[in-house]
């Protein structure tokens, strides 16, 4: 398409553009239903993630694995969080999605998909091990009941609110929106807030509350990894819920208000 025809194109498609309508019913209400279509999924995670924990303290020949995973954070830092973030956020889905949903068809449409994962979760990877520094730094590198419990609320009920949820949301937003700004105005309003985040939230809670409490009770340099191999299960797991043709419309709604698509 010739260039003046592609502008033109554009400025139509924004000038007949409308925000998308969103739900007005109780925000507590969708977010409870998504936690109950999350129980099994959730139930999955937390059961690894617990059974990881108890293998670092409890299994001795498990240790030298958690040291090689101790040794290669040491060394790469933050480098290690954006690698470990888009391999297990962006990487494997997409690959399983490519794989098994699409039969080995590679589209333009997954490889522009990839590479906005790739910078998402690569950037909240990063962010994510400096929150977890930050935590280190006020209330100690501890692995005690009181600290832990410190860090998952707030963790959960300080950042979650007021940064993850909404900028996680609103980053798959712009995606939705084709990455225009100016289809961006109702992301900033209480009403998105109350429909989307909320929803998100409640749905998040049940699902990442003992999943950070495992994440916490362990050592620091263990934290990064153990969210990784989290996020990992979990993409793959609702990635593969999702593309099951025989899985309701509602469960695959729920999924996405966790880690969306």
């Amino acid at each position: 398409m010739p260039a003046g025809l592609r502008n033109r194109f554009a400025a139509t498609r924004d000038a007949n553009y409308r925000p998308p309508t969103v739900s007005s019913g109780n925000p507590f209400s969708a977010g409870l239903r998504a936690a109950r279509a999350n129980l099994i999924p959730g139930l999955v995670i937390q059961v690894l993630m617990v059974l990881l924990v108890l293998a670092y303290y409890c299994f001795p020949p498990a240790r030298s694995w958690f040291q090689t995973l101790s040794a290669a954070k040491a060394q790469w830092g933050y480098a290690f969080s954006f690698t470990s973030a888009v391999i297990a956020g962006a990487v494997l889905p997409v690959l399983l999605t490519i794989l098994v949903v699409q039969r080995g068809r590679v589209t333009r449409a997954d490889l522009a998909g990839l590479l906005f994962l790739c910078i998402f979760w690569g950037l909240d990877g990063v962010i994510i091990d400096g929150f977890y520094r930050l935590q280190a730094v006020i209330f100690g590198a501890h692995a005690d009941f009181s600290t832990v419990s410190r860090k998952v609320l707030v963790d959960q009920f300080i950042y979650n609110p007021l940064f993850a949820a909404p900028y996680t949301i609103a980053c798959f937003e712009f995606k939705n929106q084709d990455f225009r700004l100016r289809r961006m105005a109702h992301v900033f309003t209480g009403k998105f807030y109350r429909t989307q985040v909320i929803p998100a939230l409640c749905a998040t809670w049940a699902v990442w509350i003992p999943v950070t409490s495992a994440i916490y009770a362990l050592p620091s340099l263990l934290q990064i990894p153990l969210f990784a191999l989290a996020l990992s299960f979990w993409a793959l797991l609702i990635t593969y819920i999702t593309s099951r043709p025989q899985a309701p419309e509602p469960l695959r709604a729920s999924l996405r208000q966790v880690v969306p698509d």
